[in-house]
């Protein structure tokens, strides 16, 4: 499978055609992404476990510390780097669709191969949006509640629904947080599938990304939607349901891809 015309060096290629995608190409992505999670569900419980599992250690250390009033934007970080854990899923799905079984062998090796390709430094993007987000939080924090006093997360709790300083700092930072988002969910949605199949370099992934943001602007919404409302749901039960979320989502932003992007003449 890394013997592929994909996977071999060759030069970089040509800037990708987007094409229009409808409300029924992302529901029929969801439904394409769970039938592969269905055929091959080993991966996707695998990388899926992976991902939950970083939840719960975030989760722990922050208890561990006494930073409870880090949790949740943590949490909401952490989203950032989903991505990037479900690279390897991609690559399983390519294999369904071209009638090939997948391998760990194949599907590892084709994920370590990315150390040539420009995967990495699309990852080094997502890891700074998350460091921006986090510094945001803090600043925001000493700007809105600098004086107040928590020493623990029920105080924060307290400070945060009780008061007004509290109000406002859950009012603008949503509104930045929202903002930051949409910037990172514009240049990713398909980017990281994109520099997964074909030798791009980043920036010309991240252009493509936002034009198909851009050319269906309504449906990718609702996937972002789709993808923060499940990941949301799979968090409830102690992360346990991202096992199973993530695969889904993996699979299908595959789907949405080869939708959004033409295929190579």
């Amino acid at each position: 499978m890394v013997d592929t015309v994909e996977n071999r060096p060759q030069a970089v290629q040509a800037m990708p055609a987007v094409r229009a995608v409808t409300f029924a190409d992302v529901k029929a992505s969801l439904i394409e992404g769970l039938s592969d999670f269905a055929r091959a569900p080993a991966f996707g419980l695998a990388f899926g476990a992976l991902y939950a599992a970083g939840g719960l250690a975030i989760v722990a250390c922050v208890f561990f510390f006494e930073l409870g009033y880090l949790a949740y934007p943590l949490f909401a970080g952490s989203v950032l780097i989903g991505p990037f854990v479900a690279a390897g899923l991609y690559d399983v799905s390519r294999e369904l669709e071209a009638g090939r079984e997948p391998t760990w062998n194949g599907v590892l090796s084709t994920i370590f191969a990315q150390r040539q390709r420009e995967l990495g430094w699309m990852a080094f993007v997502t890891i700074f949006a998350f460091i921006i987000w986090m510094y945001q939080v803090r600043l925001l924090l000493a700007l809105f509640l600098g004086f107040a006093s928590f020493a623990t997360l029920n105080d924060f709790l307290k400070v945060l629904f009780t008061t007004s300083d509290g109000i406002a700092f859950l009012a603008v930072g949503h509104v930045i947080g929202a903002a930051l988002a949409l910037g990172l969910f514009s240049i990713t949605v398909i980017s990281f599938p994109l520099l997964m199949d074909r030798n791009l370099d980043v920036v010309t992934a991240m252009i493509t990304s936002v034009q198909a943001v851009l050319t269906s602007p309504g449906p990718m919404i609702l996937w972002g939607i789709c993808v923060v409302a499940l990941i949301a749901i799979g968090t409830a039960p102690a992360f346990l349901g991202l096992i199973f979320v993530l695969p889904v989502l993996g699979h299908a932003t595959w789907h949405l891809y080869r939708r959004a992007v033409a295929p190579l003449p």
